[in-house]
């Protein structure tokens, strides 16, 4: 019983960071802005660092299972 909100919380962060790694790695690979207004490369790193920071917090949460 205690293992749901780990489990609850990882999915939610791996669906978020795998859904903003891919959107990221789209909008890069047509040559479209990541966030308009800002330098390109700067917002697609920061971008993928979230994805990534995301899926390394779900990984956590799993590992509390």
């Amino acid at each position: 019983m205690e293992s749901t909100p780990a489990v609850f919380a990882g999915t939610v962060f791996a669906l978020f960071g795998a859904g903003l790694l891919l959107w990221t790695g789209a909008r890069t690979a047509h040559r479209e802005p990541v966030a308009y207004g800002a330098r390109p490369v700067a917002s697609a790193v920061l971008a993928g660092a979230a994805g990534v920071g995301a899926l390394a917090l779900a990984a956590w949460c799993f590992g509390q299972v």
